[in-house]
C-alpha cells in the first residue's frame, strides 16, 4: 500500500466555550452597528421605491412607486444645488483645511516653550459643539455690528464697507467655509503631529549633514514620511465636508434671508424633504445617493492606500 492509498483521518477541532469569547466582546459594538446604521439604511433603501410619508394615512396607504423617486430626484433643481454646494465645500474646505492643519502642526512641533499651550488652543474649537460655534460665528457675522466686518474694515483701512455675509448669495457659502475650517482644523492638526513625531530624528541629523536647507528636509523627508497621513487627513476631511449640515441648518435658523439653494447641501435637502415636507420615500432616495456618494470616497481611500503600502 503506497502513501496515496493510506486514508489519513483528521480528527475536527474541539468546540471550547473559549471561542465565543471575542463575540461577546464585539457584541455590543455590533448591534449598536446594526440597529443604528445597517437597519436604518436597509429600511431607507426599501422605503425610495415607495412613497412612504413621514404620517400615515389609512386611505392612502404606502404604494410601490419604483424608481419613480431617483427620477424625479435627478430631475429636482434642489438637488442638484445641494449637490454643487456639498462639492464646492468639500473642494475648498478639504484642502484649505489640510493645508492649515500641516502649518499648525509644524508649528507646535518645535522645541520652544508654550508649544503644549498653542496645542490646547488650537484643539479647542474642536471640543466646542458645532451648534454653539455656528450661533458664534452668525453673531460675529452680523452686518451691523460683528466683529468680522470691523476686522476687514480695520485690515483694509476702511475701503471695504460691511458686508451681508449671511443673506449675499456669494458670501454665504464662503462664510460657512471659514468657521467649519477654523472648528475643525485642530483635529487634523493633531494628526498630523502625529505624523511627525513618527519621523526618526536622524533623518533630519543626515541631511543636515548633507547641507539640506530646512525647504530641502521638508520637501525630501517631511512630505514622503507623511504620505499616508496626509491620504488619511484628506479623505476623512471630504467625509466630513459631505455631511455639512449643522453649521447651514443654524445659519438658516438664525435668519439668514439668502436663497436657500445657495447654501443648501445633501443632508440638508434629506431633512427637509423628510421631516419639513414629510416625504420619506423621496427623502430614502436622497439618503440612498448620499450613501453611494461617500461609499465611493471611502473606496477611493482603500485604493490609495493599499497602492500606496505596495509602493512601500
Amino acid at each position: 500500500m503506497t502513501f496515496i492509498d493510506r486514508q489519513v483521518s483528521v480528527k475536527p477541532p474541539r468546540f471550547t466555550p473559549y471561542q465565543l469569547t471575542p463575540w461577546f466582546f464585539a457584541a455590543p459594538a455590533l448591534v449598536l452597528l446594526f440597529v443604528f446604521l445597517i437597519l436604518p439604511f436597509a429600511l431607507a433603501f426599501v422605503f425610495s421605491f415607495t412613497d412612504q410619508r413621514l404620517i400615515g394615512n389609512d386611505e392612502l396607504g404606502t404604494s410601490f412607486v419604483g424608481v419613480r423617486n431617483y427620477t424625479r430626484l435627478f430631475e429636482d433643481d434642489s438637488f442638484w444645488a445641494a449637490l454643487r454646494n456639498n462639492f464646492f465645500f468639500v473642494c475648498v474646505v478639504a484642502p484649505l483645511q489640510s493645508l492649515s492643519a500641516l502649518g499648525l502642526a509644524l508649528l507646535v512641533n518645535q522645541a520652544l516653550a508654550g508649544t503644549r499651550f498653542f496645542r490646547t488652543i488650537y484643539f479647542m474649537p474642536v471640543a466646542t459643539t458645532m451648534a454653539v460655534v455656528a450661533v458664534v460665528w452668525s453673531l460675529l457675522y452680523s452686518p451691523d455690528a460683528g466683529v468680522i466686518n470691523r476686522l476687514v474694515g480695520l485690515l483694509s483701512f476702511g475701503a471695504v464697507g460691511p458686508q451681508d455675509w449671511l443673506r449675499d448669495p456669494a458670501l454665504v457659502m464662503p462664510a460657512v467655509m471659514v468657521l467649519s475650517i477654523w472648528q475643525g482644523v485642530g483635529f487634523q492638526m493633531l494628526v498630523f503631529l502625529a505624523g511627525l513625531q513618527s519621523i526618526s530624528g536622524d533623518l533630519y541629523e543626515a541631511a543636515k549633514l548633507d547641507g539640506a536647507t530646512p525647504w530641502k528636509q521638508f520637501r525630501y523627508i517631511t512630505l514622503p514620511m507623511l504620505k499616508n497621513t496626509t491620504i488619511f487627513v484628506l479623505v476623512t476631511t471630504t467625509i466630513q465636508a459631505f455631511q455639512l449640515f449643522t453649521q447651514v441648518q443654524i445659519i438658516q435658523a438664525s435668519g439668514a434671508s439668502a436663497p436657500v439653494d445657495s447654501f443648501r447641501t445633501m443632508v440638508m435637502l434629506m431633512v427637509h424633504e423628510g421631516f419639513g415636507n414629510g416625504k420619506i420615500g423621496y427623502a430614502s432616495g436622497v439618503s440612498v445617493v448620499f450613501f453611494v456618494i461617500v461609499l465611493t470616497v471611502s473606496l477611493v481611500q482603500r485604493i490609495v492606500l493599499r497602492e500606496e503600502r505596495a509602493v512601500q
